[in-house]
């Protein structure tokens, strides 16, 4: 089903802070810090199209359950749109459009031929079992056939998918191809074309957006603390290397919980969720705390790697940290954020820091067209040589207009998306 964003777009609800209220949000206030046609910011704040698809399932027991879900495709002036999909009961049009925005900019800020793209289903991924996931990967992949493909449209893991789903999706939509088509999706296994560090990638992006910015605020990184929401993906890796790089990581917490050692965790002995779910509470430490309060400790940094909206009006005047590094998608709210300015305390965006797993998928992406796979050595060379250019763009941008590091980022992505619209013009 396709329909005109005009006609299926939801009205958004003010009060909850969703991803496109946020997105939207922040794209005008980024709009007063940069010479951008009005025009173009009206298209931005708009999907290309949203869509919409039932997929039924056929359960274990017989029985036959109808699932929705969702492609957003917000803008492709530059490339492909690329975005995650993610399996999770709360996923709506809302959620998908938003997050698609975001897309759009970190593409942009990465400097990748990419747009922006998100999607995924309304379920719960852990009342399903694997042969349930295959089957509803499969028949996804079916659903959207006709609107994604390695120059059109490119999937990857998100929320409650993982490199497997993306083999499923892959197969099913080579399969109806009638050729296989390992460039439809990125994030897949390295022996069906995945790349080498990508599953680790947004976690390596997130420590070398963090080392940066303490680097930049004239701080050692062996002086630094660092406490970390979410041991999945980001959040373990980005520990992890700061650990091996000489932070202190005092606090991690998963869903279940936090631990905390002012003394410093050995991050590298916690298991993953992905390694052991909800491993974090078993491990032995001194202290354990609530999601909420690991977000208040007193530490250097503070990297919110879990879900979004967890830094909001409510508790930004109770953050401690000195400096915010978003491993996470939209971890912070439009009005926590702007607490957050008044206080003096920094916020490094998550279309910067998490980049790496967008910027490794491009890099996936391009092996795939050239059937010619990199080392693990030249992919994290690569992401930290982009990270690098990334983080001195949006810094020029913080110290010539005198910007927050998220207004930065954003004059930055619009400047890209703005050039590429107007060389290319509106038709007909």
């Amino acid at each position: 089903m396709s329909t005109p964003p005009s006609q299926q777009e939801p009205e958004p609800d003010e009060e909850r802070n969703s991803a496109l209220v946020t997105a939207r949000r922040q794209l005008d206030r980024a709009a007063t810090h940069v010479d951008v046609d009005e025009g173009v910011i009206e298209r931005l704040k708009h999907p290309t199209r949203i869509e919409q698809v039932s997929v039924p399932l056929e359960r274990e027991d017989g029985s036959v359950e109808v699932f929705t879900g969702y492609r957003a495709q917000h803008d492709d002036v530059r490339g492909p749109y690329k975005g995650g999909l993610r399996y999770h009961p709360e996923v709506n049009a809302d959620e998908c459009i938003g997050l698609s925005m975001w897309m759009t900019w970190k593409c942009a800020v990465m400097d990748l031929p990419f747009g922006g793209g998100k999607g995924g289903i309304a379920v719960d991924p852990k009342s399903l079992s694997d042969e349930e996931t295959e089957r509803l990967t499969r028949r996804f992949a079916e659903e959207l056939r006709y609107v994604i493909g390695p120059t059109t449209d490119v999937p990857a893991p998100d929320m409650g998918t993982d490199a497997q789903t993306m083999a499923w999706f892959m197969d099913a939509y080579s399969m109806q191809q009638g050729e296989t088509i390992p460039g439809v999706v990125t994030g897949k296994p390295p022996v069906i074309g995945g790349s080498y560090g990508r599953e680790e990638a947004p976690g390596r992006s997130t420590a070398i957006a963090a080392r940066e910015a303490v680097d930049y605020y004239d701080r050692d990184l062996s002086d630094t603390t660092v406490a970390v929401q979410g041991f999945g993906s980001v959040g373990a890796n980005a520990a992890r290397l700061l650990e091996e790089w000489g932070a202190t990581v005092v606090a991690v917490s998963d869903v279940n919980g936090a631990i905390y050692d002012p003394n410093g965790l050995d991050v590298g002995s916690i298991p993953t969720h992905d390694e052991e779910p909800e491993a974090v509470l078993e491990q032995n430490a001194p202290e354990t705390l609530s999601n909420e309060e690991i977000l208040e400790l007193d530490v250097d940094v503070l990297i919110p790697a879990a879900v979004g909206n967890v830094i909001t009006a409510d508790n930004a005047d109770d953050i401690a940290a000195d400096l915010i590094v978003e491993g996470a998608n939209g971890p912070t709210t439009f009005p926590a954020d702007a607490i957050l300015e008044e206080r003096g305390v920094p916020v490094i965006p998550d279309i910067l820091a998490n980049a790496g797993g967008v910027t490794v998928s491009y890099f996936e992406w391009l092996q795939d067209i050239n059937r010619r796979q990199w080392s693990l050595e030249r992919v994290n060379e690569e992401l930290e040589e982009h990270m690098l250019e990334a983080w001195a763009d949006v810094r020029r941008e913080v110290e010539a207009k005198e910007l927050t590091w998220r207004d930065a980022a954003y004059v930055v992505a619009l400047s890209r998306i703005a050039e590429a619209k107007e060389t290319r013009g509106l038709w007909p």
